[in-house]
């Protein structure tokens, strides 16, 4: 009796720990997208962008300030011959020279740039034209995420709509089968008609497999994108995707923050040009510095600070830099094309998906006609069949198209939604959608 409960207890445990992994997570789509921002890859590299550049803006920022080094050495020496004018004077027995066995010498050196050209100036003008390049990057990169996580939230959405009106049209096929099935055995019907039907159904099994299947990717794909648990079953907030029509100017604002990226990376590459003609010009800095020495029982030496101006040409630069500006400048013609390119593919993005959207609401007003015309063309189908007037092929027909009508109107329902986000992602302007 012990062993049947023991057993009873494990097999309840087990359940119960089936259900809470099965649990469905409701989630709508504005929570999915906030999820998707604080837990995605693609949000989190994009933070990381931007940290690289803050950092490389200090490192470079770091060599406007001055260098301080401080250096120490310790020999021991093992029995030098000295000589000197400033050695003292022996008595002949070799008295004179000292006795040195150590040497010990410190000194720190600070150094200022007064000078270079405008070289550094240039060079942190460009580290921040690059970090506010990175932060507009990183603003479009997570407005891709945002876009990425709704197409997998309605892909989703489409996926179950379908296996829902596929699994109701099974349902539908295998009554018919079983209607048949009882007609053929009553000499009601003929024996071919039957396999039609069996056939159709067979058919439909085929697809909601399919249906499942692509569920089942879809599903895991939106999960493993906002980094949920494997087990967790999402249960989608269809209300989100109802989408009233929006009515949209041909004429729309667009303010794209990779097209505004492009532009400081552009200001940076003017920066840099301006670096390659800085090698022409001397290097003046202010320099300083204290030196101890002791050279045991010989000379020791305290309090030596020296200050000055130190000034360094390279002569060769005025020859070299002018390939480092060709070069500079090649990169930053180079840079301006593919600005004006990218500005025109943006436009005709833009354009495509404000047409998108518009068919997508022509779609949906259409698709809702196919629906209702679709049911009454299978009652007028079916009321024939049924006094004879027409052919099994036409019943069966009526049913697929039927069922292709509701598949039609679910997808443009959600693809409203869709293509309206899609729209703001070309204009520009999602993330104020998403923020208000």
């Amino acid at each position: 009796m012990k062993i049947k409960l023991s057993l009873f207890f494990l097999l309840l445990a087990a359940w119960s720990i089936e259900v809470e992994a099965q649990e469905k997570k409701p989630l709508g789509l504005q929570e999915a997208i906030e999820l998707a921002l604080t837990n995605g890859d693609e949000a989190k590299i994009a933070d990381e962008k931007v940290n690289a550049a803050t950092s490389e803006l200090k490192v470079t920022r770091n060599s406007q300030y001055p260098d301080l080094r401080a250096s120490g050495q310790y020999m021991h020496l093992a029995e030098p011959n000295i000589t000197g004018a400033l050695l003292p004077v022996g008595d002949g027995n070799g008295g004179g020279a000292p006795d040195v066995d150590r040497v010990m010498i410190g000194q720190i050196n600070a150094s200022i740039p007064l000078f270079s050209g405008f070289k550094l100036k240039n060079l942190v003008q460009a580290s921040e034209n690059r970090l506010e390049a990175a932060k507009l990057n990183a603003v479009s990169e997570k407005e891709q995420l945002v876009m990425k996580t709704v197409a997998d939230y309605v892909n989703l959405y489409k996926a179950r709509q379908t296996v829902i009106l596929v699994r109701e049209n099974l349902k539908s096929a295998a009554q018919r089968v079983k209607d048949f099935s009882a007609m053929e055995a009553n000499g009601l019907l003929a024996r071919n008609d039957l396999l039609k039907a069996k056939l159709q159904e067979s058919n439909v099994k085929v697809t909601l497999e399919e249906a499942l299947k692509n569920e089942r990717i879809l599903h895991y794909r939106l999960l493993t994108l906002l980094k949920l648990p494997e087990g967790t079953e999402i249960a989608l907030n269809e209300g989100e995707l109802d989408m009233a029509p929006v009515s949209l100017s041909d004429s729309l604002e667009m303010s794209r923050s990779d097209l505004e990226a492009l532009r400081y990376q552009e200001k940076a590459a003017e920066n840099q040009i301006k670096v390659a003609r800085s090698k022409v010009f001397p290097s003046v800095q202010l320099i300083g510095g204290y030196v101890a020495a002791d050279i045991h029982n010989a000379l020791a030496v305290t309090n030596a600070i020296n200050f000055g101006v130190g000034v360094s040409y390279n002569i060769s630069d005025i020859f070299k830099s002018a390939s480092d500006v060709k070069v500079a400048k090649s990169k930053a013609t180079e840079l301006q094309y593919s600005l004006d390119q990218y500005a025109d593919q943006l436009n005709i993005q833009l354009k495509n998906a404000l047409e998108d959207y518009r068919l997508a609401i022509k779609k949906y007003e259409v698709y809702t006609e196919s629906k209702e015309q679709a049911a009454e063309n299978y009652r007028i189908v079916k009321d024939k069949y049924d006094n004879g007037l027409v052919d099994t092929n036409d019943l069966l027909e009526a049913d697929v198209q039927q069922l292709q009508s509701n598949i039609d109107l679910a997808y443009a329902r959600a693809e409203i939604t869709q293509k309206y986000y899609e729209l703001l992602t070309a204009q520009g302007t999602l993330t104020n959608h998403i923020t208000q």
